[in-house]
């Protein structure tokens, strides 16, 4: 069972959660709190898996609950927010957060990121993930000319390889940021396929998540 922390400072917005994730049978919801100082008091006192954060709360911001609740190992973070900034993207990275989610994500959304998040993996929202592989690959020195594409070495070609055609089309798209859902809507197939050619393209990359497999795809210039 996956024990589930929910923090907003509007307790509609607890409650719909809340009753999205309370009719999964592997999750929880084991408490709640309206502020930041609520969540770390919380994460701390009881027995929680995965936290989820709103960035705009009284009292304790979520950057700095998410700070001291991953540095206290108390539990992992999802940060749930209304806000698509980037300021927030990063400082919530930075601070150890596992997963950032917009508030107009679809509940599936939400499920899949408390189960990906708990069991060790990252989750971002398609809004962010452009984000951080931009920040993750921009060149150190941009006023330098922009150098040829290197290419790729043999293990790059022999993952590359051993990539099917329709894996090639689903990480594509994965680099342009489409969720699965709007991955199977433009390939034409179910969810459940594509979340298949997905796992097994994180499997034969070496990929934790979504985020290390489009890197790997820019470096081997398959991202286009």
């Amino acid at each position: 069972m996956i024990r589930v922390l929910l923090a907003d400072d509007h307790a509609l917005v607890r409650s719909g959660f809340a009753m999205v994730l309370s009719v999964e049978d592997d999750i929880e919801v084991v408490a709640q709190a309206a502020d930041g100082a609520q969540a770390v008091a919380a994460a701390r006192d009881g027995a929680v898996d995965v936290a989820l954060l709103d960035v705009q709360m009284p009292v304790m911001d979520g950057i700095e609950a998410t700070r001291r609740i991953v540095g206290t190992g108390c539990a992992k973070v999802v940060i749930v927010t209304t806000f698509d900034r980037e300021d927030y993207l990063f400082d919530a990275l930075a601070a150890g957060a596992s997963g950032f989610l917009l508030k107009n994500a679809d509940p599936d959304d939400l499920v899949e990121a408390v189960r990906a998040v708990a069991g060790g993996h990252a989750l971002l929202a398609p809004e962010a993930t452009l984000r951080v592989i931009r920040a993750l690959t921009a060149d150190a020195s941009p006023a330098a000319p922009e150098p040829a594409p290197a290419p790729a070495d043999p293990e790059q070609r022999r993952i590359v390889a051993s990539l099917t055609e329709r894996e090639h089309e689903v990480l594509r798209l994965v680099c342009e940021g489409l969720s699965n859902a709007e991955i199977a809507q433009r390939l034409f197939l179910g969810p459940a396929t594509v979340k298949t050619h997905v796992s097994n393209i994180l499997a034969k990359t070496g990929s934790r998540d979504r985020v290390q497999a489009v890197v790997f795809a820019h470096r081997a210039g398959l991202a286009g």
